[in-house]
């Protein structure tokens, strides 16, 4: 299967580099609406199924726009949610944070304070991709958060080198491209351009609206 990752539009938790990483976190900006109303173009003339957000509400106003073109519904997946920060929640200091994530290449057990580790983050986020997988879309698009996107590509997408993953840009509503499934591992196609549609890609009019979606 072919799955588009997308990252959250804007939030004032991220113009204000805050940790914003628990239940329900911040609500788009201004900003954040209109790329979620981009997205819906972006990716336009790609085959979309099923749409999938975490259960942080930034996700879910991100899917929103594309799932009403599509008429689709979206389907909320807790697993899919940022990696906790724990103590240093809503802190504008980083660097802890982001030390955590950086030992997770040796030590899984890492973990801020209060926070998760590598075993219960890939875990969770696992079980939600497979969930996707096991529901028999052909393309499916899901809405979720800089660091769980950043440390999942890099661990469990081939084709893309980790230090790749982790030099990229991945800016709000960014669409990271791959397809394959969960017993045959999955493989990097783009990142931030949607692939280019296969003919047999070709845009099916959503439920009841008789139109190309």
């Amino acid at each position: 299967m072919r799955l588009y990752l997308v990252r959250h539009g804007q939030t004032a938790s991220n113009v204000q580099r805050l940790l914003d990483t628990a239940h329900p976190g911040a609500d788009l900006d201004d900003v954040g609406r209109e790329q979620a109303s981009a997205l819906t173009e972006r990716l336009s003339g790609h085959a979309i199924d099923a749409i999938y957000a975490s259960d942080l509400v930034r996700t879910q106003q991100t899917a929103a726009p594309l799932a009403s073109d599509r008429g689709l519904e979206v389907t909320v997946l807790g697993g899919l949610r940022e990696i906790q920060a724990g103590e240093d929640e809503m802190s504008p200091h980083w660097q802890r944070y982001v030390d955590t994530l950086q030992q997770w290449a040796d030590d899984l057990s890492a973990s801020v304070p209060g926070g998760e580790d590598a075993h219960a983050f890939y875990a969770r986020y696992d079980e939600a991709i497979a969930a996707i997988a096991a529901a028999g879309h052909r393309t499916a698009a899901l809405v979720s958060h800089g660091a769980a996107l950043r440390m999942w590509i890099g661990a469990r997408v081939n084709g893309i080198e980790a230090a790749d993953v982790a030099g990229r840009r991945l800016d709000n509503t960014t669409v990271v491209t791959i397809e394959g499934d969960p017993d045959d591992g999955w493989t990097f196609v783009a990142w931030d351009e949607p692939a280019p549609v296969e003919p047999d890609d070709a845009v099916l009019p959503a439920p009841g609206t008789g139109v190309e979606a």
